[in-house]
């Protein structure tokens, strides 16, 4: 992989890491991160859509034309988001009920429609799928290092492993606040770390 490609990915983990340092998408960011499983998931979906519509879009980009291309850029992510909501609830259910109305809300995710307008639109179809990898690990990552402290401080445990016992866990974790809380001080951890290097 050559180094343009590679910082194309690296981009979306670190300088443009949509949740430590856009701050988009911080309706599931903070809705869904109850778990870690429970944000990984959000992020795959997530990613999966992101990787799957930039490729698209960066392929229909000179037939769509200028007065209607943010519905056009809709409708191809809401086809995507149908197919992953779909594969989600035919193969983990429980899954499904769980993050139940945050799936079809990416549709709407500022995150997908923002690097289809900002990145898929104006790149190749590689570049914009890597773009979508890019993108979409930084997300999933944020999402489920979100949801691991969140459950560890909460109830004791990290993907139903019980580190310790869950009386000794705060319950405000996992409630609302907690998601604040914790997002706030992931982002300055992210911003210390990210200054040094």
């Amino acid at each position: 992989m050559s180094n343009s490609k590679l910082s194309i990915i690296l981009n979306g983990l670190i300088k443009e890491n949509p949740t430590f340092v856009l701050f988009l998408g911080m309706c599931p960011t903070l809705g869904t991160t109850s778990s870690a499983i429970n944000g990984m998931s959000m992020g795959l979906a997530t990613m999966a859509v992101l990787i799957c519509s930039n490729f698209v879009i960066s392929c229909l980009r000179n037939v769509i034309p200028d007065k209607v291309h943010i519905p056009c850029y809709i409708v191809v992510i809401a086809a995507f988001v149908t197919v992953v909501q779909l594969v989600m609830q035919a193969y983990t259910p429980a899954l499904y009920e769980t993050l139940g109305l945050f799936i079809p809300l990416i549709v709407v995710n500022c995150i997908v429609l923002g690097r289809a307008e900002s990145f898929a639109a104006k790149n190749g179809p590689v570049d914009s799928a890597l773009d979508g990898v890019g993108i979409g690990l930084g997300f999933t990552i944020a999402l489920t290092l979100l949801g691991a402290c969140r459950e560890l401080l909460g109830t004791g445990k990290i993907f139903n492993l019980t580190l310790f016992p869950e009386e000794y866990g705060a319950l405000t974790f996992v409630l609302a606040p907690g998601a604040f809380m914790t997002l706030g001080y992931l982002v300055a951890i992210f911003n210390k770390l990210t200054k040094k290097a």
